[in-house]
């Protein structure tokens, strides 16, 4: 088989710095994000939070970022000559959300760092897919699977980093420091950015993209996308934000094994992004996305029965083949189907449209942890995942060479 990589050569330098900053860009992003479920059981401890607050915490970062995605797409189609301030806000928003967590006494505001986590998830994700989709529209989905690639080798290291610093340091020490790395890494995004939209116009006039985005959301296909992307992200959420408390209060492990365990939960997404983004490009979104859910659905319900030590390393090692994987293929389903001058608002607006399944779904998952135990959000995120994969078989996706 033609290596996947490969597929990128050749292309102008321009687009290879473009695609180099975004994936490096990313990979920090994620340093942000996969810092949040190693540090929360720390929270969850030190503020004195039930089930319930946990997955509150985890609601307000998805319901902020599912909120936002559509008004910063948006923005950002229409605003394309100022991407890079966009993207760099996206790193200080971050480093902002953790210093409040850092210092918070009390719950609320806590939520409200939460929150900001999401906000600065927003910021990024939609300007830049639009970015490399229109600049890779022949090779959507093997751009953002590289794109994504960033994203999977921070999330496998980033909870050993993680882990060690909070056997080191006072888990809010750790986070009020994180605004530091962030106001620098925001500086160097900005001005590594510089000069690649320079030329660019904005994508459309707004009566024009409001136009198509009606349109848009009034398509089955795209619909269908986001109901089968909605059950996804149902069962990701509970699991990363149940998973780590799991292994810390039920099982009793440390910080540092703690993020060795999430670091399994990602550490194969790094060799299957390209490999599964290159087979979706050239054989179809479906062919790889039905038997990825029905596989992933299948992983995370073993998580309920899998025997502590070697057997879960095994059962959350195989879940990180997919856990990163899907949402880049579905969201390159998604570009699809959306037109070019619209491409960071379609972004948000799949991710608005499925807030409305995903962002109530952790605090459920902590009233059902009261009921049932904390392995029954196991099953109920495996039948989740599964019931997606349902959703895709009557879809006619692209094969993916829609430019």
């Amino acid at each position: 088989m033609k290596n996947p990589l490969a597929s990128i050569r050749g292309l102008g330098a321009e687009r290879l710095r473009l695609l180099g900053v975004l994936t490096g860009g990313h990979f920090f992003i994620h340093w942000f994000q996969q810092l949040y479920p190693v540090v929360l059981p720390s929270i969850k401890a030190g503020l004195g939070l039930n089930d319930v607050q946990v997955g509150a915490l985890n609601s307000a970062r998805q319901l902020t970022m599912g909120t936002l995605d559509l008004p910063l797409g948006m923005l950002a189609d229409s605003m394309v000559r100022h991407r890079g301030l966009i993207l760099a806000s996206a790193l200080v928003s971050m480093g902002t959300a953790y210093l409040l967590m850092g210092i918070a006494p009390f719950f609320v505001l806590a939520l409200l760092g939460s929150g900001l986590v999401g906000l600065g998830t927003a910021l990024w994700h939609p300007a830049a897919s639009a970015s490399l989709s229109n600049r890779f529209p022949e090779r959507r989905a093997t751009a953002l699977a590289i794109h994504g690639m960033g994203a999977t080798i921070s999330d496998t290291l980033t909870p050993l980093g993680v882990g060690l610093l909070l056997v080191t340091f006072p888990w809010e020490a750790v986070l009020r420091f994180q605004i530091v790395p962030a106001l620098l890494l925001g500086f160097l995004v900005l001005r590594n950015l510089a000069g690649l939209f320079a030329d660019s116009d904005s994508r459309s006039a707004h009566s024009t993209q409001s136009r198509e985005l009606v349109e848009l959301a009034a398509n089955p296909l795209f619909l269908g996308i986001c109901a089968a992307t909605a059950f996804l992200q149902v069962g990701r959420l509970v699991v990363i934000t149940f998973l780590p408390i799991y292994l810390q209060e039920h099982l009793g492990y440390s910080p540092f094994v703690l993020g060795i365990y999430i670091a399994l939960l990602h550490a194969m997404g790094t060799v299957s992004q390209p490999v599964m983004g290159f087979l979706s490009d050239r054989y179809g979104r479906k062919a790889v996305l039905l038997p990825s859910f029905l596989s992933l659905g299948s992983f995370f319900a073993l998580l309920a029965v899998a025997t502590p030590g070697i057997q879960l390393g095994l059962v959350i090692s195989a879940i990180g083949l997919f856990f990163y994987t899907l949402i880049n293929i579905t969201l390159a389903a998604t570009m699809d189907v959306a037109g070019s001058k619209i491409q960071a608002s379609s972004y948000g607006l799949s991710s608005l449209v499925t807030q409305i399944v995903v962002f109530p779904a952790p605090m459920a998952a902590g009233f059902i942890i009261g009921e049932y135990g904390i392995h029954s959000v196991f099953l109920l995120s495996g039948a989740s995942v599964i019931l997606g994969g349902l959703v895709l078989i009557p879809l006619r996706l692209y094969r993916g060479n829609k430019g």
